[in-house]
């Protein structure tokens, strides 16, 4: 049985999109427990009687607002932290949260731990293609600044997720650059094409552009913390962007308008389908002892859900104890 931490108070829509997502999740999923971590009579009216969920009562939560490293010091008792403690304490298999981005990532790596000989964990979330593939992204800003070897390792730890998560069998890595040459970039990304280059055990395809990313032209971008952050959220807005437009030219085109976008109906909803990466779960902090993840602060219960779910095929092939082996043999 596979043992999921919930952080019930954590984001916007909290409780309620939590606690949806997490009945669906039960609905759909015999093997997993839940634990939820929060106030119990806030969460009580949405909770499905399950005998595979539990409530752990805490009144205390970290709030958006927070300062994280203080907060994770200050505040022992509060959802997000009791849910990565039960993860370090063995009473639970990994832990999810739609709260406070840089507080989890504290408490992930203050609390949960980083396996042995991994620098600096990387924020990893699988973004859109055209194509409905998608690609997984790291680091998306656990880290203001990186090294070379930062952006070796996150190239190991996303081809080891696109593999065992996604079951891509060779995932194609690119480095994300100002130009496809291998001439191309600052000091920080020459160095690391080098060392990718070296390691005949990655598919490195070279360095990417961003204008490439949503053609699917890699299966695994790595990025520095704070480019990967920017384009993270210039992909968010343009999707936004594209839908709202879409919207308002079928609600100010009249009826011409809004026929055309009648019989178009499937097409646009594939579109959306494309551009809406809720479907491959959340933000992984991956390098951790345990899978810590991520919703976004807005997810609704699908996202909860498929965030559920993502994790559930995280521990299913056991990715995390494969990065720990594939790590232990690189020494100190």
């Amino acid at each position: 049985m596979k043992k999921i931490a919930v952080d019930a108070m954590g984001g916007d829509n909290a409780p309620q999109a939590i606690i949806e997502g997490v009945n669906q999740a039960l609905a759909e999923f015999p093997d997993i427990e839940i634990q939820l971590y929060g106030d119990e009579a806030k969460i009580r009216p949405y909770l499905q009687a399950n005998e595979r969920v539990t409530i752990v009562h805490t009144d205390e939560k970290i709030n958006s607002d927070d300062e994280p490293a203080k907060a994770v010091r200050k505040k022992k008792q509060a959802s997000m932290i009791l849910g990565a403690q039960a993860v370090k304490d063995g009473k639970a298999d990994a832990v999810l949260s739609a709260g406070n981005t840089g507080a989890l990532l504290a408490a992930g790596l203050f609390v949960v731990g980083r396996i042995k000989n991994i620098d600096r964990p990387g924020l990893m979330s699988t973004l859109p293609t055209v194509n409905g593939q998608g690609f997984d992204m790291l680091d998306l800003g656990a880290n203001a600044e990186n090294t070379a070897r930062h952006l070796y390792q996150y190239a190991i730890l996303g081809s080891f997720y696109a593999q065992n998560v996604r079951g891509i069998a060779q995932p194609r890595i690119g480095l994300l650059n100002n130009g496809t040459e291998s001439t191309k970039g600052d000091s920080l990304r020459k160095e690391a094409f080098e060392l990718l280059s070296a390691d005949q055990s990655l598919h490195f395809i070279g360095n990417v552009e961003a204008r490439d990313l949503m053609n699917g032209v890699a299966d695994v971008v790595v990025a520095d913390g704070f480019t990967g952050n920017a384009v993270l959220k210039a992909i968010e807005g343009t999707a936004l962007g594209i839908m709202g437009q879409l919207k308002t030219s079928i609600k100010k085109g009249g009826v011409r308008a809004k026929l055309g976008a009648l019989l178009l109906k499937n097409s646009l909803y594939d579109l959306k389908d494309n551009l809406d990466y809720s479907g491959a779960g959340g933000a992984v902090l991956f390098g951790l002892k345990a899978p810590v993840v991520k919703c976004h602060g807005s997810s609704d219960a699908k996202s909860v859900y498929y965030t559920i779910k993502q994790i559930r095929t995280m521990l299913e092939t056991d990715v995390v104890g494969q990065l720990v082996g594939e790590f232990s043999k690189k020494g100190d």
